[in-house]
This record gives C-alpha cells, structure tokens and sequence, in this order.
C-alpha cells in the first residue's frame, strides 16, 4: 500500500462530513472494503459529490438497454482516450468483474480496435469513441446507422451521456491528481 496523497486537494475527513454523504461513503466501504478515492476526493465538495453520483447512478446502474458491461467498456475506453489513470484503473477492475475476463479491460485501454469484442460491443466503443474525440462531428446519419445496426435511442443515448459524463469525471480526476486505490490494480485477475 502506498501513502501517497488521493489528491493535490484537501480530502475532509469522514467525520467532519454530512450525514447523507458519510452514509454514502460508508455503504460503499461495506460492499468493496474499502473506500475508492474518488469518493473522498469529490466529499470536499458536498453539492458536487451529490449532483456527480446521482447523474453517475442515473447512468450506470440501469438495468434495461446497455448491460452493465457495456457501460463499463465505454468508461475503460473513453478514460484511456482522455488520458485518465484513475478511471482506467478503477473502472477496469470494475469490467473485470464484470465480465469475469481478466483481459478486456487492458485491450480496451490500450488498442480498442485490437480488443476482444463481440459486433455489438465494437460498434458501442467506436461511436462512443467518435463522441469522446469529436462529438460535434456526430450526424444525423452516424445516429441512423446505429438504429440500422439494432441499437434503440435510449441505447444511443446512453452511450453519449457515459461519455459525457466521464469526459467530466476524467477531467476532474486529472485536475486533482486522483490516485487510482491500490486494491484496483488486483480485482479479478
């Protein structure tokens, strides 16, 4: 284990925090055990902690459309292109487990196009990956060829909110210097 500092920011401790968000924080500990750092990074700004995981929720633990898998292939790809360790290496853990494949998350942070994907899964990385590098090239007719390849609007429309939403979480998380939690580099290898 490392000590050195989550962030270049002061992190509050759990003590000095409120209610709500130490419950937050503490659930997360229960079910991982341990606390990622992103946690403790975004706590010092308690609008902000509420206002990311909720769209951060909102987003990834659906249930219909995307599997959770998906989700966590355009977050591991997408961060890789934004040049973000954090999220590569927690959210790689996170698609390990995920998909109980101990590769697919190093494939798809260092060369999607060479990555073990079925049709489906290529097609949400690559438009997710036109999103990350030039959403305003997207079209009318990149959005039909989605259609025309079985994906629904709400589908479509996840792929470029999770890119969004983690272009932000990427930046903040490079801003602040955010150190990836040691216990990621390990989980289901």
């Amino acid at each position: 284990m490392t000590d050195q500092p989550i962030s270049r920011f002061d992190v509050p401790e759990l003590g000095d925090l409120p209610d709500d968000i130490r419950d937050t924080i503490l659930a997360v500990q229960e079910k991982s055990g341990f606390v990622p750092n992103v946690f403790l990074a975004f706590a010092r700004r308690p609008d902000e902690f509420r206002a990311f995981f909720a769209f951060h929720n909102a987003l990834m633990d659906k249930s219909d459309g995307l599997s959770k898998a998906e989700r966590e292939m355009i977050v591991v790809a997408t961060s890789a292109t934004n040049h973000c360790l954090y999220c590569v290496v927690a959210h790689g853990a996170i698609l390990r487990i995920r998909t109980k494949n101990p590769l697919i998350a190093d494939q798809l942070a260092t060369n999607p196009a060479k990555a073990d994907l079925t049709d489906r899964e290529r097609a949400i990385v690559e438009f997710a990956l036109r999103v990350a590098g030039d959403s305003a090239a997207i079209t009318d007719d990149d959005i039909r060829a989605m259609r025309d390849r079985g994906f629904t609007d709400d589908e479509i429309w996840d792929i470029g909110a999770i890119t969004a939403l983690f272009a932000l979480s990427n930046r903040y998380a490079n801003v602040t210097g955010m150190r990836p939690n040691d216990e990621f580099y390990g989980m289901a290898r």
